[in-house]
């Protein structure tokens, strides 16, 4: 049997123990659950797993995959829960991940998801293995860093490429720096990309047992501060903090920024259209010390930003921008005085 492991399998030890695989009535599934689905799609495009390293493999029929049941509401791809799954087993991977459920919702621009035949439930040791067995309790430490905040008007508004640039500069200016992701659904490569682009440390939603935080708020709260407590522990000047989607989408990213929002000492808004703008700053009522994104790919799109909301925005890919960044930053952070010295 060919298994491959989903990255959302990456808090936990399942390759070096030893499992069975049994199947559960639907009355004891949970989300966060790790279940193996033998892959029914034929290759393709989407039939592809991200693996706990954060590798992308390609997944041929009669494969089986373990990843974790859960929920994804995504505006712009798929809409999708475990509990949408039929009595037939037929599931669907909702991200490359492993977040696997029923969808039921999807966008027309993109292609067939990865089919998979609920196999089982992992068993190790006599019970179901889930996501939160895997979390280690984390010391109640007071969260003192400054934040600067990384938030959309969408999913794909460009954040996570936001937050790397951020992440460099702040390092080129001599800062240790956090990178973390405290909404949205499961992907390796996000958080992988902040520590690529220099974060001494990274953190995320999966490091606390949530497959996306597409979950109640009773939920989501005490993860959140487990979270916020985890990134305490470390030595860090600053941290970069991602707000998956939007904040007034059902991922909980409303209840993330007033958990860090005496932190904040900079947001940094992306937008996939510059109209949208309006939405989240009037709906949320956030004023982004700097707006970026997807719509800022042009000057066009810039101006238009700057004329509808009257705030300044720049495309970071752009090698002009940076300066503007730096200045934003050493504004809003005070210069970094005293960088090098502080403790998380």
């Amino acid at each position: 049997m060919n298994i491959f492991f989903s990255s959302l399998t990456r808090i936990s030890d399942l390759p070096d123990v030893s499992f069975s695989i049994e199947p559960l009535p639907k009355e004891q599934w949970g989300s966060g659950d790790y279940v193996v689905g033998e892959v029914m799609t034929r290759s393709s495009p989407n039939a592809r797993v991200e693996l706990r390293d954060g590798r992308m493999t390609d997944l041929v029929r009669g494969d089986r995959v373990i990843g974790a049941l859960g929920v994804r509401i995504a505006t712009l791809e798929v809409v999708g829960d475990w509990r949408a799954i039929g009595g037939d087993g037929r599931m669907q991977a909702l991200t490359a991940a492993g977040l696997l459920g029923g969808v039921t919702s999807m966008s027309t621009e993109i292609g067939p998801l990865l089919e998979l035949d609920y196999e089982g439930h992992v068993i190790v040791d006599g019970g179901k293995a889930t996501m939160a067995d895997y979390v280690v309790p984390a010391p109640d430490l007071p969260f003192e860093l400054p934040v600067v905040m990384v938030v959309g008007t969408s999913m794909s508004a460009g954040k996570t490429t936001t937050a790397r640039i951020l992440i460099r500069i702040l390092k080129e200016m001599g800062a240790r720096v956090i990178g973390a992701k405290m909404t949205g659904a499961g992907r390796h490569r996000d958080i992988l990309a902040m520590q690529d682009a220099g974060a001494d440390h990274v953190f995320d939603f999966v490091d606390q047992g949530l497959p996306s935080t597409a979950c109640s708020a009773d939920e989501y709260r005490p993860a959140c501060r487990q979270l916020m407590s985890r990134m305490a522990s470390v030595e860090a000047d600053v941290a970069v903090i991602e707000v998956g989607a939007s904040p007034v989408e059902p991922y909980n990213s409303d209840l993330a920024i007033e958990e860090i929002t005496e932190n904040i000492r900079a947001t940094v808004l992306c937008v996939a259209d510059p109209y949208a703008v309006l939405g989240v700053t009037s709906a949320f009522e956030i004023e982004p010390d700097l707006v970026t994104g997807v719509a800022t790919s042009t000057e066009a799109g810039t101006g238009l930003i700057t004329r509808l909301s009257g705030f300044q925005a720049v495309n970071v890919l752009a090698a002009d921008s940076w300066p503007v960044l730096r200045n934003m930053l050493e504004r809003t952070l005070q210069g970094g005085s005293g960088w090098g010295s502080a403790t998380g």
